[in-house]
């Protein structure tokens, strides 16, 4: 079973050492913080993500071009995938309680240490909710409905290891689904290029997070707990390639819908660029790439921040141009 290391004031396990929880947050909402994740960002981060492509790449598409709606499209955006992904990874930690306390890297978790009880952790998750439901409900009527529908995905996916050997699926379709509701909160619609982003958002998190499943690949198989790491096993370089090249392929695709019809090949070439060192990234994710070693799998996954903010970046100046 994968080694952890003992820390000091019941601070979960993986946490990168210290974080800002861990070292000015009060004792008393240390527990829920933790729950939410708020210790470990690189989740919300990759939440917000797919968000930061669709403003971006529905503004640059936009004959209007950006305006003041927009910038309040990133920052609300930013607000709530910290909140809803605190809310998911709450709703995740009550429904894997026991399991967590049968993974080495997770028994540290609150629940299973019993730093909080499970009906605190519910009314978290619900107060967590009510706050991002309240962001929500400043956008258009689509996009309100597409937030309302993400909910059923949210509450699927921490019982699909329980059923499925592709769990990390039904973790892109949660966790990309601001693609969608970020295009239609600035264009008013959906339409190929979000759906186009969207499907991008979940082979790239097939990539990272299967990278991330390595680390429990030994814990996994003795409770029986299903993943892709598991899946591929020594096979897992080769998929994470595929997967590699099709996120790249549906994010160009996805540019080019966006863009073509808007005659600028500037402001294309700087998008393209982007898509460019999204996939650079990626190889070089693969290139470093050892199964073997949790660490290393820790920190590739942690790097997908930087992987996704490159593209981000490039459509955000394309959208500028």
């Amino acid at each position: 079973m994968t080694e952890t290391r003992e820390l000091p004031d019941a601070a979960v396990a993986d946490a990168p050492p210290g974080n800002w929880v861990d070292r000015y947050a009060p004792a008393s909402s240390r527990p829920y913080l933790r729950l939410s994740r708020a210790d470990r960002p690189v989740g919300t981060w990759l939440l917000l993500i797919p968000c930061l492509w669709a403003i971006a790449l529905a503004v640059a598409a936009d004959p209007a071009g950006p305006g003041l709606t927009d910038l309040w499209l990133v920052v609300s955006s930013a607000v709530g995938a910290f909140l809803m992904r605190g809310a998911g990874c709450t709703w995740n930690d009550l429904t894997d309680r026991d399991i967590d306390a049968a993974v080495a890297r997770t028994r540290s978790r609150p629940l299973p240490a019993g730093q909080v009880t499970p009906r605190r952790a519910l009314a978290w998750a619900i107060v967590q909710s009510l706050l991002a439901a309240c962001i929500l409900f400043t956008y258009n009527a689509t996009a309100i409905l597409l937030g309302v529908a993400s909910l059923g995905l949210v509450a699927i996916y921490p019982f699909a290891k329980r059923f499925t050997w592709w769990p990390q699926v039904f973790l892109g379709l949660a966790f990309n689904w601001g693609a969608l509701l970020l295009w239609a909160a600035h264009q008013g619609s959906l339409g190929w290029p979000p759906v186009l982003l969207y499907g991008a958002g979940i082979t790239w998190t097939l990539f990272y997070d299967t990278i991330y499943a390595h680390q429990d690949r030994e814990d996994d198989a003795l409770i029986g707990v299903k993943s892709t790491a598991r899946l591929f096993g020594d096979r897992t370089r080769p998929w994470l390639c595929g997967f590699l090249v099709l996120a790249v392929v549906l994010m160009a695709a996805a540019v080019l819908a966006a863009l073509l019809p808007q005659g600028r090949p500037l402001q294309l070439a700087v998008a393209l660029g982007g898509v460019c060192g999204f996939g650079w990234h990626m190889a070089w994710q693969l290139a470093r790439l050892d199964t073997d070693d949790p660490a290393r799998c820790l920190m590739l996954f942690r790097s997908n921040r930087d992987a996704g903010l490159i593209a981000a970046l490039f459509l955000a100046a394309a959208a500028l141009l």
